[in-house]
């Protein structure tokens, strides 16, 4: 199955006023994940003056995760591998119109494969199949530092993957892209929310929601 070219949606990328901020070296003495962060925003102010490398790196940096995004929405690599890359073509067309707002760039193309997701669920009556055998190696994404888990975060971490896919595909589908962005991902609650287009407050709500029933599926052995 192919999915079909869509047109950019308002979603795709909000304006905002806020600069493109600096990586400075304060900044990255201060927190590794923002001096990557705004080292990511640099590459996105060249791209959008031509720079055809810029964005090649870009690609590079991000293409891992947002297909393991997409992937674990839609359980079809070949449909996955399409999406994955119209996320990026799509993201190229509208380069010039994204501008900074606190959050990764890897936000922006995980919203705009959302979005190409939503469009292919819609026009197909689809159901997602987890196929567990693409995903391996669920992990956080490398621009985020590392944090003490939380009790949630331990549910997730020690279970295997194959099973917890698995119970994963099992979950509804708000629930489960809340797991997805959340532990899988690894974005934050205001990234998750930005993405979802949610107040961070439903999405704490929800991911509550996501692990209990998460616990209950898994089997007796793994929780």
């Amino acid at each position: 199955m192919r999915l079909s070219k869509a047109h950019p949606t308002d979603h795709d990328a909000r304006n905002a006023t806020t600069d493109i901020p600096e990586a400075t070296e304060s900044a990255e003495s201060a927190d590794p994940s923002a001096s990557a962060v705004a080292e990511n925003w640099e590459l996105v102010r060249a791209a959008q003056h031509g720079d055809s490398t810029a964005f090649a790196t870009l690609y590079h940096r991000h293409v891992d995760s947002v297909f393991r995004y997409v992937l674990l929405r839609v359980g079809d690599r070949h449909l996955a591998e399409d999406v994955t890359s119209e996320t990026f073509l799509r993201a190229l067309r509208r380069i010039t119109s994204i501008s900074y707002q606190g959050r990764d760039v890897g936000a922006w193309f995980t919203t705009i494969a959302r979005n190409l997701v939503l469009d292919h669920i819609k026009s197909s009556r689809f159901r997602l199949e987890i196929v567990t055998d693409e995903v391996r190696d669920p992990g956080t994404r490398d621009n985020h530092t590392n944090t003490a888990p939380g009790p949630e975060q331990e549910v997730i971490s020690r279970s295997t993957s194959d099973e917890l896919l698995r119970c994963i595909a099992d979950l509804g589908d708000d629930q489960r892209e809340c797991i997805i962005l959340r532990f899988i991902q690894g974005y934050s609650v205001a990234e998750t929310a930005a993405i979802m287009q949610r107040n961070e407050g439903a999405v704490k709500a929800l991911q509550h929601r996501a692990v209990r029933r998460l616990a209950k599926l898994l089997p007796h052995g793994l929780r």
